[in-house]
Order: structure tokens, then sequence, then C-alpha cells
């Protein structure tokens, strides 16, 4: 169970998705689920291979075993990853859509009420329509967040894996501290935190965010040629992951030495952030310590405004995907429950603080456990 191509979890696990699933299909009266979501299909029946971004999904009874329609050159990973035999393949001469449309006819019929993923990057609107006439006895219902919904708690062996890419995060920032200086380049950097991560355990190698200078104050930075100068703030947000499950963390770094002001920000930084963690448990609304991060950065004149997420669900993401369809905002109406994961953060003036956490039945556990402390790379 340790290779690559292997299942990931035990196939009980992937029997006990597929009740859920299934239950979730007889609740809306749907005779069955079309799953064009990589992450779906992966959670669902165990079937990855790297090309998920070929044509490929899961036909999902309301009673029964699933099928997965794929091309055919990913035969090698079906046979050992999927739990479940069924499967159509098409090939590069044949025509997806209708391979698929065969598929859903010879496991559901013609008619009934099919659910389908719409939101999947996976099926365009051309593909979509292309099914939809192949099928027209077929009801369609939009169920992109049928399966989406249930894979936000985490069973404890999914945890396990974000436990480990914690781990490897952390391999990364330590790597990140210890190349940063004057005269290294971003790219340097990079390449040290995606090898240190790497060889602790991750399936990818990120960075993930790494930026310096004016790009510090900004999301999303990837990293450049550029050369650190003294007095830069460098952000960086190491990402690994396990088996595709992740976590990630934030921590800022300053080249050369640190002032008072700058250790006043960030210290004002990590006791919001703590403030706002003390209430998180199952129960409560996710509002309650979103209202914390958000008062207290601008209570503090930390910035003049703040429009950010503060929790994002993080998980089994496969690229593009950056997170789960469940965020922490001014007005959300959902409450934390056992088994969540989150990626939680807290920026201001180019310097960033965040964790991965998951939701205990009392509480939470940091997944992420590096010191909480601007780093300096003295001259």
């Amino acid at each position: 169970m340790n290779g690559i191509a292997k299942p990931w979890f035990e196939k009980s696990e992937y029997e006990s998705r597929l009740e859920r699933v299934q239950s979730s299909l007889a609740e809306r009266n749907l005779d069955g689920l079309i799953a064009f979501q990589p992450e779906t299909v992966t959670w669902l029946t165990g079937f990855f291979t790297r090309g998920y971004g070929s044509f490929q999904c899961a036909i999902i009874p309301a009673q029964g075993q699933p099928a997965i329609v794929c091309r055919d050159v990913e035969e090698y990973y079906l046979d050992e990853t999927s739990v479940f035999p069924e499967r159509t393949m098409w090939t590069d001469s044949e025509d997806p859509v209708d391979v698929a449309a065969a598929a859903i006819v010879h496991g559901l019929g013609r008619g009934g009420r099919l659910g389908i993923e719409l939101n999947s990057g996976s099926l365009p609107t051309s593909r979509f329509e292309k099914l939809r006439a192949r099928l027209p006895s077929v009801a369609w219902s939009d169920e992109s967040r049928l399966a989406a919904k249930l894979r936000l708690i985490k069973s404890a062996a999914e945890i396990a894996y974000q436990r480990r890419a914690g781990i490897a995060a952390e391999a990364g920032m330590k790597a990140a501290i210890e190349t940063a200086g004057v005269g290294v380049s971003e790219r340097q950097i990079a390449a040290e935190i995606c090898a240190a991560m790497i060889r602790a355990g991750s399936d990818l190698p990120g960075p993930g965010v790494l930026s310096s200078g004016e790009r510090a104050f900004h999301l999303h930075g990837g990293y450049s040629d550029r050369v650190l100068k003294r007095g830069d703030i460098v952000q960086i947000e190491t990402t690994p992951n396990v088996r595709h499950y992740h976590a990630r963390f934030m921590r800022p770094i300053r080249v050369g030495r640190t002032s008072d002001e700058d250790l006043r920000v960030v210290d004002s930084l990590i006791s919001i952030q703590n403030a706002a963690l003390a209430e998180v448990r199952p129960g409560v609304a996710a509002k309650v310590p979103d209202r914390i991060y958000r008062d207290g950065v601008l209570s503090a004149n930390l910035r003049d405004t703040y429009t950010n997420k503060t929790f994002y669900s993080v998980g089994l993401l496969l690229p593009p995907s950056g997170g789960e369809p469940l965020e922490a905002v001014p007005g959300a109406e959902w409450a934390f429950e056992a088994g969540m994961t989150f990626h939680t953060y807290v920026l201001a003036r180019g310097f960033g603080m965040s964790e991965t956490i998951a939701i205990t039945a009392d509480g939470f556990e940091r997944l992420t456990n590096f010191p909480r402390r601007l780093f300096s790379k003295p001259d």
C-alpha cells in the first residue's frame, strides 16, 4: 500500500465513501452521478493517474458499483489503483464523449435523472452539450457540490496524509530560511525548498508563494530570477502534498536586521491569529473567528481593508484546484465540524502567518508546527 500505483486507502474506506454518495443520490431522487471532477473520481474509486487532464469520468449508480471511463493508455494505473473493476476505455481515434455516452447507457439506461459535475474543468460546455445531445432522454441535474461537500469531512487516514504533508512543508520552510540572504536569487531558494520537500515525502515540489521586494506585499507571487537585497521581505508559503493531500503554511523572512516595527507587526498578527484560533471547535460558526481576524487587523491599523478569506478547506487537491469549496468570509453561514481541515491565514504589510489545522472533537490540531515568528537573515 505504499507505492504510488496502489490504492491510497483500504477498500473499505472507498466502499464507505460510495455508500455516502449513494445515500445523497437517494435523497435527491437521482438515478446516478456522472463525476468529472478528478478529485471525485480518485476519492471515490481510488483511480489515479497523472493523466487526469484527459477525458475521464466515473459513472456512479444509485445502487451497485461505479464504472470508470478513461483513455486506454491509463489502463495500467486503472488496474493498479481503482478498487472497482468496471471500466470503459477510449482510444485516440475515438470521440470520448461518444464512448462515455454508450457507457452511461450500458450502466444506467437511456433515461432517468442523473446528476453531473458541471463545474469540472474536465467538462467544458461543448462536451456537455454533446453528451446531452447523445442522451436526449436524460434529465440532468448539476450536482457539482454533492461529492465535494462529502469530501470536506476527512477520515483519520486522510488527515494522516495531511499530517505528513505538514512535515514536508516544515522541511521546505527550514530550507528557505537557511538559503535566503543578500545576493541569493528567488530561484535558488525555490530549488532548495523543492528538494527539501520532495526528500521529506512530498509528491509535488511546490514551492507555493515565494516573492520578495514589492511583490512580497501581494499574494500569489511566484519565484523569479530576482536577487535578494538588504532590507527585503521574503514571503514564503510552502505547499507540499502526500498522496495529493495538502498542508501548507506561511512565514515571513526579513533580509537584514529586523526593526522594532517589524516585530510589533508580526507579534500583533500572531496574537490576532491566536485569538481567532482559540474560538475554533465543532459547532462554532465560521464567522466568529473570521470576525476576530478582520477586526483585529483593522483595529490595529495594520491594513485599511481586509477583503480576503481567513479560512479555506484543503485536502485532496489536484492541480489546478487550490482549495475545496468552503471558505470563511464575512457572513459565512457554516460552522466547523470535526474532521474538517483548513488553511487559515492573516496578512498585513508584507508579513504573512498561516497554519493548516484539523478540527478535532473539542478544538483543533495544528498540522503545521513550525515556529511562528519573523525570521531574519542579518548581513
